[in-house]
């Protein structure tokens, strides 16, 4: 047995190297980039990739090589169940109401028309969101039906571009004030107004439908539950200040008296439904009741402060952790799974 790795600054692929190492697990890098990647996939069982919503490249074809290894009977991390809706909410938007997950309330269209009629009898406020992006890009608070229809408007016009030159420095001027980020990442968002990124350049602008969620109000707060292989660990995110927005605000609390257990039996529930390797939800609590607004296989190191997990009964375990080492384990566990049954065949 044998595990590919595609190693990138910044991701998953750090720890997998580390603990391959500490338990022996044969692996080799690969370039998911190189022309040759399905041969280099030859003598390995099992490719392990976090791909990137922001990088160009992988936005161009990760999906599509994870799905044709899975299909030649390749274990991969993530697998099509795991990866084909990420960065899509609306795509999230359909799975989540196909298997009956407490979805917050939603709203596509792909007509102009239709969204305009939609906007004259719709209540407000609603949430704007685009179906790429992360760390509250591109979501909006929409306070009026006049608001909504020139969201809507833009949307089959012009569209909206991947990267929001002004919005991007007014969120670098609220870290700075945090002390989050220093005087230089201060600057780059001043000498990015001139011009946009090659991610946009490459993506284009986003138009053709427009995607509305319900604004879920009280909340000075969301919960992201992330769940791997069957345990599942959490943070509460504190929205921005004079915001109603959580996600990326830098506000993160990791104490386990924050988090119910409704809200993780939720997240592995759902889990077991979407049959997916790794999945971080975002919920918003309405009532007495825990929605999702957004899903995503990937997620940022702020978890790496989590005090502990909860397993599938619910017991939870105060101890240190790495999430990457579980992806690991499922993978071997999936190769030597299928090892055995080929050889029972043979």
């Amino acid at each position: 047995m044998k595990l590919a790795i595609h190693h990138r600054n910044g991701s998953f692929s750090k720890r997998w190297i580390e603990y391959c190492k500490e338990q022996g697990v044969p692996y080799k890098l690969v370039n998911c980039y190189d022309s040759d990647i399905i041969e280099q996939m030859y003598d390995c069982d099992g490719l392990m990739w976090h791909f990137h919503q922001g990088d160009p490249r992988d936005v161009l074809f990760a999906k599509q090589l994870m799905f044709s290894l899975h299909t030649a009977g390749k274990k991969v991390f993530p697998d099509p169940n795991t990866c084909w809706h990420f960065d899509d909410k609306v795509g999230q938007m359909y799975l989540l109401r196909a298997v009956d997950a407490p979805l917050v309330p939603s709203y596509v269209f792909y007509e102009r028309k239709a969204a305009l009629n939609w906007a004259d009898q719709a209540t407000f406020p609603k949430v704007f969101k685009l179906r790429r992006g992360s760390g509250s890009d591109h979501v909006k608070l929409i306070t009026d039906s006049a608001m909504a229809k020139k969201m809507i408007r833009k949307a089959f016009g012009k569209g909206f571009s991947q990267y929001d030159a002004g919005a991007n420095l007014k969120e670098r001027w609220r870290r700075y004030k945090l002390g989050q980020i220093n005087t230089t990442d201060l600057a780059k968002g001043v000498v990015r107004l001139g011009y946009t990124t090659e991610f946009a350049k490459t993506i284009g602008n986003e138009k053709g439908y427009v995607y509305f969620q319900d604004f879920v109000a009280g909340n000075d707060h969301d919960i992201r539950v992330n769940v791997v292989d069957g345990k599942a660990f959490a943070v509460k995110r504190g929205v921005r200040e004079n915001d109603f927005r959580a996600s990326g605000s830098g506000f993160p609390y990791f104490e386990k008296h924050h988090f119910t257990d409704e809200v993780i039996k939720r997240a592995l529930e759902t889990t077991k439904k979407l049959k997916m390797q790794s999945v971080a939800y975002d919920f918003l609590k309405r009532g007495d009741t825990y929605l999702i607004s957004e899903i995503s296989y990937g997620f940022c190191d702020m978890t790496r402060k989590c005090i502990g997990y909860w397993d599938e009964e619910l017991n939870w375990h105060e101890e240190s952790f790495y999430e990457e080492d579980w992806m690991v384990d499922a993978m071997v566990r999936e190769i030597t799974k299928s090892e055995r049954v080929l050889s029972t065949e043979l």
